[in-house]
């Protein structure tokens, strides 16, 4: 089964809980603190692979969770972090989120960040100071990220194989290729794109067909409105025009337009016209055909026979010294920046913003990580947030907007009471 497009949530893993643990020794009952760190999450990863042509593998399975990082423990012992779930796509697949494109998966062991794991919280061992000497609190574990995002996969292409509903478009691609699709001589008796390597003198070039272009393709009719996102990659278009239709010159604006309509990109894209079907045909008919597409096309086409093989050599030589000249650019992919406010120099600038006399809202970076992670209900680790106010410059700002001690104060949707400036 052949799948193009799907939609998928993906979570990573929480991080695991620090410890709080204190060092119990026969000569020694109240050894200092010594909880070790919890585990970080697991990240979820895409990973383009080309032993992969299709999304098929996600059918009956949209949610995916990476593995949670363990909680951390006494002696110092450090929680095991989360496992990274890998998931596979073929090359050539595009993630959106919201509509907005976050990655393009076009080379083979291309990786891409999809959801990072959260963070292994701090233990107690962490936090002292000569103020503090035994903490009797710990980090909590990072929530992890969660996104949903649609994949759609765009066919990666030298050449895509243009035209009408059987003018020969399987025909030739088996010819050409070592690609063997359903061939029959009724309309859409190709139902998925077909992908074919082609080796002509030492080189290769990759080829594909469009099925199911009609009148009308490019608002849904016919098959075509599945595909044409597939014809987006490709640098040329084969054209194939049927030596036989009473009206080629009609047949080649029909499929021009609906490139067009669904992408005027398309309808730019440098394109080869071929009268196929050459071996059906008389001298005068196969005459007549090539100077109405002449006229009309402003090149002269191509006449082959897939039956024959007659004319195949020469469009392959002239594809090969046209892709030749015109190698693609690549494109630089979007930068996927992962955030983690602790290594970020420029993470505790913050905002405070009074709802009224006694509820002030303030937004950071830093802040937010640092309240998600604490246990408010812990008088020790409000403490330290208290401590974190005043380091950050936060006890300043929230004098200057009114605020006095006991005002309540929101971060990361967590309230707590205010201490003041002292």
């Amino acid at each position: 089964m052949f799948l193009d497009e799907v939609e998928i949530s993906v979570q990573a893993g929480n991080g695991g809980a620090g410890a709080v643990s204190f060092r119990r020794e026969r000569y020694d009952p109240r050894g200092g603190p010594n909880g070790g760190h919890g585990g970080n999450g697991g990240n979820v990863i895409l990973v383009a692979d080309a032993n992969y042509n299709t999304l098929h593998h996600f059918v009956g399975t949209k949610s995916f969770r990476a593995k949670n990082g363990e909680g951390g423990s006494g002696s110092n012992k450090f929680g095991k972090n989360g496992e990274d779930l890998i998931l596979k796509v073929p090359m050539g697949t595009i993630v959106l989120e919201h509509g907005t494109l976050v990655a393009d998966l076009t080379e083979n062991d291309k990786t891409w960040l999809a959801a990072s794991g959260g963070l292994g919280g701090k233990g107690n061992a962490n936090f002292v100071s000569s103020t503090r000497q035994a903490p009797r609190f710990a980090e909590l574990g990072e929530p992890c990220e969660k996104r949903k995002l649609k994949l759609e996969l765009k066919l990666l292409a030298d050449v895509g194989i243009i035209g009408l509903p059987s003018v020969g478009k399987s025909t030739l691609i088996s010819v050409v290729s070592s690609a063997r699709p359903k061939i029959a001589a009724y309309p859409f008796t190709t139902l998925v794109p077909n992908l074919g390597v082609v080796a002509h003198h030492r080189k290769n070039f990759v080829v594909t067909d469009l099925p199911g272009l009609i009148r009308g393709a490019s608002c849904g009719r016919g098959l075509g409105h599945q595909f044409l996102r597939h014809a987006e990659r490709v640098q040329f278009f084969w054209h194939l025009i049927d030596g036989s239709s009473l009206t080629p010159v009609s047949d080649f604006r029909t499929i021009h337009q609906e490139l067009k309509k669904f992408n005027p990109a398309l309808a730019k894209k440098p394109t080869i016209i071929v009268i196929s079907k050459a071996d059906i045909l008389d001298e005068k008919t196969i005459e007549l055909v090539t100077q109405k597409l002449k006229k009309a096309c402003r090149q002269t086409p191509f006449v082959i026979s897939a039956a024959t093989h007659s004319g195949i050599k020469e469009l392959l030589n002239y594809t090969l010294e046209s892709l030749e000249k015109t190698k693609p650019v690549k494109a630089e992919p979007p930068k996927i920046t992962i955030f983690r406010p602790h290594l970020e120099p420029k993470s505790k600038s913050f905002n405070v913003r009074r709802k009224n006399k006694k509820l002030f809202f303030i937004d950071g970076p830093r802040l937010n990580q640092i309240v998600v992670m604490s246990d408010i209900t812990n008088p020790e680790a409000l403490a330290r947030i208290q401590d974190v106010l005043k380091k950050f410059g936060v006890n300043r700002e929230l004098a200057r907007a009114g605020a006095e001690p006991g005002a309540i104060v929101e971060i990361a949707k967590k309230r707590f009471e205010w201490w003041g400036q002292s």
